[in-house]
């Protein structure tokens, strides 16, 4: 019995001793502190990795070592490659290890960092930027080094990491004070283009026509869209056009849209089975997609198509919006909130792979479907309409779905129903990962999206209140609001221009819908917050903390915050009668006058807001009752207010123009009023 009890205690000892050799072995980092689900991804690499901290930088400067920046996000496919072939590589560790500080971002977490490094970028490359971001730094934060992805080993004539790394270090060693150098001269030159970026200039009466010509010149005329490839959406880009519309009834501006709008929503940037948008089409022909989906792309998506359906009244467009919908309930809803992403890659066959779930092979389509017993008819009619060839469209055989002229012509009995079986193979795989953060910016853009698609079924808007209370609730806390929280922990990061810009169109969108006056109170409240924190010589910083950094109207992945921010001042000036306010947007307006001037097709929603200026704000006054579920038409830049008149007026700021005991008739007064660009 004895021996028989000394032989168990042994065996636990040894199972004991070899879980514990087992754990050691898995290296942590100071990242595994933090909430950001992109850092903690990275807080089992080898890498000494330290978040964006006083910690990091007191260490460099101690140590006289050069910062190695590193900035990305938790969905990015080209980051986790990044991370596998070199973050996760001993050597490339060693090397960063013994000679850098290495620092992470998550660029959700801190959008004004990765902008500035990204002007860097630009400047030292002459082309734009992009994930993951490799930035080398001095320890004061100066950088004198930007790339993109760095692969391992050298190809396609780019230097491997490895000598990226040791000729860097190298240089900083015994070129230190040419280096910095060029650090301070890398400085100085992006403070100067700002500067003179920010000189204002006569803005041309005709600059919505300028507009146009440069949105025609970048048309892709076989495939549409507003570029060759890589393809984005743009869709502040497509809306502005269909403003430019209902203002001018440009058809032209319309075909633009629509013909974008058509062409992508058939494409393999749609997914056609589950609804929603990827990111990016990789290709020329909106077929292939970089399969990550954001909240953020959705939004503006959304708001496009429901547009797009307020003008045309055609139901395709109506049903792309619900289908968008559909998919960020299902992936995406949680609490009445929206989760930020969710990751091209997904585990197949105990390896991530790119797109795989979203994909098909015919054979097992096929299978499939004989199993659901489909006929041999049916089959071949639904392999045709979504485009599944027995040689694939994609990688390995794979099938990205798409719709096509030719596939368009037979299309499936109960196709709803033909998707959901569809799902349910899909569903056979892992779902890629969803990034859990709750960001207050895109929450707020989506919620704004959901009031736009309130104006095609109610449900939308009731449910978009119901999301606004909550996103307020949780991230304004104790009169702070703040830029994200992770479902269950602690809010931290303080908010940037961004959350404040779109939080507080949401909530004029509330307040329009509603008529509930707490909405338009808390939208003032904040605007004014967001003026004394960002608004400083006239000029908007993206954040108030201690990396100050000039906010641009650049409509880069979404809408311009500061464009954003300064169509929020022109509607809350003209309902509070504002006139200091509405100031504070023209001195905006010469603050960007210089890029609208040379480059509006860059800046859609800054035009939009420039529009909206010169035309000026309408508002439509009354008592509650005299405005609620009122058929309002769609009539640019009107808004409405509750006041206690028995008349319904007409105004614009610090003047009212019409008033009427009729509402169809103060209708007409406001649309020959906003009548001017016809």
């Amino acid at each position: 019995m004895k021996a028989k009890l000394l032989t168990l205690t042994i065996f636990y000892v040894i199972v004991f001793l070899n879980f514990n050799l087992n754990a050691q072995q898995i290296h942590t980092n100071s990242l595994i502190n933090e909430d950001s689900p992109y850092l903690k991804q990275h807080s089992t690499n080898p890498v000494n990795w330290y978040a964006w901290n006083e910690i990091a930088f007191k260490k460099a400067k101690k140590e006289n070592k050069a910062i190695f920046l590193s900035i990305g996000y938790s969905t990015c496919h080209w980051c986790h490659v990044m991370e596998e072939e070199s973050f996760e590589n001993k050597e490339v560790a060693n090397i960063l290890n013994e000679n850098y500080i290495s620092i992470k971002i998550d660029r959700e977490e801190m959008p004004h960092i990765d902008k500035y490094y990204q002007n860097v970028h630009s400047l030292l490359n002459n082309r734009s930027g992009g994930w993951p971001l490799t930035v080398i730094l001095t320890p004061s934060k100066k950088a004198f080094y930007a790339n993109t992805y760095i692969p391992f080993d050298a190809r396609n004539g780019s230097i491997g990491i490895r000598a990226v790394l040791k000729n860097t270090n190298n240089t900083f060693k015994k070129e230190n004070k040419k280096i910095r150098q060029r650090a301070e001269e890398i400085e100085a030159v992006l403070e100067e283009y700002d500067k003179q970026s920010m000189k204002p200039t006569k803005i041309d009466i005709k600059i919505m026509d300028k507009f146009l010509e440069q949105v025609e010149n970048s048309f892709d005329k076989e495939n549409y869209g507003f570029s060759l490839r890589p393809k984005f959406p743009q869709a502040s880009k497509i809306e502005t056009l269909l403003d430019i519309y209902t203002l001018s009834k440009n058809k032209k501006s319309l075909e633009l849209a629509t013909k974008t709008l058509k062409n992508m929503a058939y494409g393999g940037i749609y997914d056609q089975i589950e609804g929603g948008f990827y990111r990016y089409s990789v290709d020329k022909k909106w077929m292939i997609p970089h399969f990550e989906k954001m909240l953020y792309t959705n939004a503006e998506l959304l708001s496009a198509y429901v547009k797009a359906y307020k003008i045309t009244n055609d139901k395709f467009y109506k049903n792309i919006a619900e289908g968008i919908i559909g998919f960020v309930d299902k992936r995406f809803e949680v609490n009445n909130l929206f989760y930020s992403a969710s990751d091209a890659d997904s585990l197949f066959n105990n390896k991530k792979e790119e797109g795989v779930y979203f994909v098909f092979i015919y054979d097992e389509v096929e299978e499939f479907l004989k199993k659901k017993n489909y006929s041999e008819k049916q089959i071949e009619i639904i392999l045709e309409y979504f485009n599944i060839v027995d040689e694939g469209n994609f990688e390995y055989h794979y099938n990205n779905t798409y719709l096509s002229k030719k596939s368009l012509k037979n299309i499936p009995n109960n196709l709803n129903i033909v998707k959901q079986d569809l799902v349910e193979l899909r569903e056979k795989k892992e779902y890629p990962f969803i990034d859990n953060k709750i960001l207050t910016s895109w929450n707020s853009m989506y919620i704004s999206a959901l009031f736009e698609a309130g104006k095609i079924d109610k449900k939308y808007s009731v449910n978009a209140l119901l999301s606004l209370d909550t996103l307020i609730k949780k991230l304004y806390i104790n009169n702070t609001l703040y830029h994200q929280v992770i479902i269950n922990k602690k809010a931290k990061v303080k908010a940037l221009l961004e959350d404040y810009s779109f939080l507080i169109s949401a909530l004029l969108k509330a307040y329009d819908y509603s008529l509930q006056t707490h909405y338009l109170t808390f939208a003032k409240k904040l605007t004014n917050e967001a003026i004394n924190k960002f608004y400083k010589d006239k000029k908007w910083n993206m954040s108030d903390d201690d990396f100050i950094l000039k906010t641009d109207a650049y409509d880069s992945a979404y809408k311009s915050s500061l464009s954003i921010m300064i169509d929020n001042i022109l509607k809350v000036a003209v309902l509070s009668d504002d006139l200091d306010m509405q100031d504070i947007a023209k001195q905006s307006f010469d603050f960007t006058s210089s890029l609208l001037s040379k480059n509006p097709s860059s800046a859609s929603w800054l035009l939009r807001s420039h529009l909206a200026y010169k035309n000026g704000y309408i508002v439509l006054k009354a008592r509650k009752d005299m405005l609620k579920d009122k058929e309002i038409p769609n009539i640019p830049f009107l808004i409405k207010k509750v006041n206690t008149d028995e008349k319904y007026l007409a105004c614009k700021i610090a003047v009212c123009f019409s008033y009427s005991d009729s509402f169809e008739e103060i209708i007409k007064k406001i649309k020959k009023e906003a009548n001017y660009l016809k």
